[in-house]
């Protein structure tokens, strides 16, 4: 009898299995674009810092699906962790890292949560043709910058929670047929016992380690601001873009910032490579029309502010 339940459970996990493999390759397809991100990545690679948020902007199914939810062009979230390298020869880092990440160890690296993979390492090189924000710690100590990188590391090997996406969608946009706390993972939530994480929980838990603020939730008590952690399930990748405690630091691919001995230049955007033909607007790179006018033959206006 004991067999028989065995030989079930053996095949549910199995057809289980090939079920979510299959879910995931679907949601994970992503048509390729041959559209140059805005941001220089050479640049931005040269002047990341260990603890450096990274957010993109997904072209995949889920990612589209994460847009909707979060309401925010940014769909995934990174942490930026250096390099191999960098990290003291038979320190428990430097083994940690050794043991998930086998290629290259002068290559600057990300710690991510990823559907179909989990918590893992990625060479940043893997997103050279994505865009990407760079948001970074505002006056974080270089030792709890430390922790931080240490403490998201250690997630290594968890595996990504697609129920906690379904039920944070549930949250943002809750029907009254079904309440939004009814059988939901997002409030019984225990730092350290969860083994399943999505990339932005991961990512607030390692700065919440600290005690450095995300999305703190502000209360006043007596004319007092009391600053309390929030629910790191509740976190997105848009919220460390919305956060006054990090910086945003940009690198356009076209820049138009010229110098002379330090000195910036005001006026560059001038000699930017505009297209000669002023005659069109573009809603895409290849969905290109013809300026609208009005009946006197003008340009229409966007004084109406839509």
């Amino acid at each position: 009898m004991k067999k028989d339940i065995a030989k079930k459970e053996t095949l549910l996990s199995r057809l289980s299995n090939r079920i979510e493999k299959r879910v995931s390759a679907w949601l994970l397809y992503e048509e390729k674009s041959d559209i140059p991100p805005f941001q220089n990545f050479k640049k931005m690679s040269a002047e990341l810092h260990p603890a450096d948020v990274l957010l993109f902007e997904g072209k995949s199914r889920i990612s589209l699906a994460i847009s909707v939810i979060s309401q925010s062009q940014w769909t995934h979230a990174a942490l930026y962790i250096g390099r191999c390298s960098d990290y003291a020869k038979g320190s428990e880092m430097s083994a940690l890292l050794k043991h998930y990440y086998t290629g290259d160890h002068s290559e600057p690296l990300v710690v991510e949560s990823l559907l179909g993979k989990g918590m893992v390492i990625t060479p940043l090189s893997e997103y050279a043709h994505d865009s990407i924000r760079l948001c970074r710690p505002r006056g974080i100590l270089k030792d709890d910058a430390v922790l931080v990188v240490e403490h998201a590391v250690m997630q290594l090997g968890r595996e990504y929670d697609l129920r906690q996406l379904l039920d944070l969608a549930r949250f943002i946009f809750p029907y009254r047929i079904l309440p939004r706390r009814w059988l939901s993972t997002l409030f019984n939530y225990k730092a350290g016992e969860a083994t399943r994480t999505v990339c932005s929980t991961v990512l607030a838990e390692a700065f919440m380690h600290v005690k450095f603020p995300v999305l703190p939730i502000l209360e006043e008590i007596d004319e007092n601001i009391s600053v309390r952690k929030r629910n790191p399930r509740l976190i997105t990748p848009r919220d460390f873009d919305y956060s006054p405690y990090f910086e945003i630091i940009k690198f356009p691919n076209v820049n138009y910032d010229q110098s002379f001995f330090g000195l910036r230049r005001s006026g560059g955007y001038r000699e930017m490579p505009w297209e000669q033909d002023e005659s069109t607007y573009c809603d895409n790179a290849n969905e290109c029309e013809p300026k609208k006018s009005n009946d006197a033959g003008k340009p229409i206006s966007n004084e109406a502010g839509l």
